[in-house]
């Protein structure tokens, strides 16, 4: 068992990083301050109220009340009034603010981590903690923190008000208060543990409907409704069950303080009653003592209402930690890529991802300056690996990647990656117009119409552009689906040519393509790849046959290089994919025209 130290210290070390979070963010201290002084102010006034109440009904008549006792009514009623609407106010700016700023740091640090970070994180979970766990700690500062302050002013001053109108009937109130918390505990522990799976089954059910959503013509291309609906449903029905979980414990929560408060209400009116025959006290200090009862019961409700919060937030406080303090992407620290007309050599690289086997095993290669070098190979034998290394998106295991004879890794990743055009199989666009996919990631003062324009030419896309109602401001729609496979794809190579990139990196660009928009696209990437050092994964013939040189990869290793001549000639494996997966049966007529 832990001991009471122990326990002190890890609720100590629960609530600590919340409120370095907070702090964090630099919230106003100046309206956090006056919003909680407005709210303080509202419960000192609403202490006066049962003050004149008494002296009311002692006196039974308005005109034994004195002009500056209703005065003083009047103003604490308009300070109560005025107080509590404007804190209110406050506190939603200020819970407001540090979302905004919590989120601001979110989604600062996402944009910067690495791609390693979404290959072991489910995108709706992520998103989940951006928009739903941020939201626990805004209701717990705009709803919850003046309760709690003002619930421990109004319980503190009643309970001296209380004493001095008669402290025997203060003491039996008392005995109920024990009684109140041993009842309500183990249902606020309750609540916390079905707050607690509510938010992870909600984090979850958000990633089945990012997931589904963005695939849904994939779900209804593979008549895959029924089973995704099931998936959906059962997070539908996992949800609601915590909610009736929720549902039960707050029927039990309203009619056990109903209960308690009815009890102790009956005990005081009791014994008051007989206080105020003995003469011990007045009518109106009985009825005084009666409304700032509730001032006290009241507030215990808010109190348990705030710690259940309070405990979703420090939860919530956690996983948003946890990515915080992932480490990110450094894109600016390293020098500057000077001369790009290299040499990039890859040396011995040996490569695995996170507790799995060895993606490449002792990769050594070398890509010449401005020639064309394909990576042959079948599915899962590295080639896309071999990419994501050179882009920097995962570091080598072992061995080194060099420009010339400097590493890769002394540049800084935004200079680096400048140098850099990648077009692959999907060509992936952003929700918006043609003119936003193919200036992406690039400053606007550097894109000018002029060089707009011949970007699409070359890429063969200004006769599309044209054709489309809205030309350059026509909206692709999400992820592009407006637009054909070899119209994305043309606009991939488009946003490369407009990034002018030194080495260009071509992931199978035509392989999902028919023939008719193979032959343009093509055509595309040759102006592409004028001058260029080119890297390919090629499944088609055309681009093999023309590559300066060819590496086939089996399982992660080097098994050939040479020209696509040689590696007919020496390699077996090579001959078989070719004649399989290059159709060198069809192209044999080009082959041949190539090679006179």
């Amino acid at each position: 068992m832990l001991s009471l130290k122990e326990v002190k210290n890890r609720k100590i070390k629960n609530w600590k990083p919340f409120i370095q979070l907070i702090r964090q963010t630099k919230p106003s201290r100046r309206l956090l301050i006056l919003a909680l002084v407005l709210s303080i102010s509202t419960t000192l006034a609403g202490l006066l109220v049962p003050i004149f109440t008494k002296n009311l009904i002692n006196h039974f008549s308005f005109s034994s009340i004195g002009r500056g006792e209703m005065l003083l009514l009047g103003a604490a009623i308009i300070i109560q009034a005025i107080s509590s609407g404007v804190s209110i106010y406050l506190l939603n700016q200020a819970g407001q603010s540090v979302v905004a700023g919590i989120r601001d740091r979110l989604w600062k640090k996402l944009i910067i981590l690495p791609v390693s970070f979404y290959d072991d994180h489910e995108t709706g979970d992520t998103v989940s903690r951006m928009t739903n766990d941020t939201g626990v700690v805004r209701t717990l500062i705009t709803d919850h923190l003046s309760n709690f302050l003002t619930g421990i002013i109004s319980i503190v001053g009643s309970i001296v008000v209380m004493l001095l109108l008669d402290w025997k009937m203060t003491l039996v109130m008392f005995i109920a208060i024990p009684l109140s918390f041993a009842c309500m505990m183990p249902l606020g522990r309750m609540m916390h543990r079905i707050s607690k799976d509510t938010q992870n089954e909600t984090a979850s059910f958000t990633s089945t409907l990012n997931q589904v959503l963005s695939e849904i013509r994939l779900v209804k291309s593979s008549n895959a409704e029924p089973a995704e609906y099931q998936k959906g449903f059962n997070g539908i029905t996992k949800l609601f069950e915590f909610g009736l979980k929720e549902a039960r414990v707050q029927a039990l929560i309203s009619p056990l303080m109903s209960l308690i408060i009815m009890a102790l209400l009956v005990v005081i009116l009791g014994y008051g009653g007989m206080r105020v025959s003995e003469g011990a006290i007045t009518a109106g200090d009985l009825v005084a003592f009666i409304l700032y009862m509730f001032q006290i019961i009241m507030p215990l409700g808010q109190l348990t209402s705030f710690f259940t919060q309070f405990q979703k937030a420090i939860g919530a406080t956690e996983r948003i930690i946890t990515i915080l303090n992932k480490e990110p992407e450094e894109k600016q620290d390293g020098k500057v890529v000077g001369q790009i007309q290299q040499e990039i050599i890859f040396d011995d690289i040996t490569f695995s991802y996170k507790n799995g086997k060895e993606v490449l095993k002792n990769i050594s290669l070398t890509i010449q300056p401005g020639e064309v070098t394909a990576i042959v190979g079948p599915s899962g034998s590295g080639k896309t690996t071999l990419f994501s290394l050179l882009e920097r998106f995962y570091n080598p295991v072992k061995g080194s990647i060099r420009l010339g004879r400097q590493s890769i890794h002394q540049f800084s990743l935004s200079s680096w990656r400048r140098q850099i055009g990648y077009v692959p199989q999907d060509s992936p666009l952003i929700s918006g117009t043609i003119r936003d996919n193919i200036c992406y990631g690039l400053e606007g003062d550097d894109v000018t119409s002029e060089k707009l324009i011949e970007a699409a030419r070359m890429a063969y896309a200004d006769d599309f552009i044209q054709a489309l109602p809205k030309g350059l401001d026509t909206e692709v729609g999400e992820r592009g689906i407006k637009l054909s496979g070899g119209q994305r794809q043309r606009l991939a190579i488009a946003r490369a040519l407009l990034r002018d990139p030194k080495i260009l990196m071509l992931d199978e660009a035509t392989s999902s393509l028919d023939s008719k928009s193979e032959v343009v696209v093509q055509k595309a990437l040759k102006n592409l790849m004028n001058g260029r050092t080119t890297l390919v994964i090629a499944h088609r013939l055309s681009t093999v046959v023309d590559a300066n040189m060819i590496f086939f990869f089996e399982k992660g290793r080097i098994t050939g290089k040479g020209t696509h001549q040689e590696l007919i000639k020496t390699h077996q494996l090579y001959r078989e994919f070719a004649e399989q997966q290059l159709r060198i049966h069809e192209g044999a007529e080009y082959d041949r025209s190539h090679t006179k």
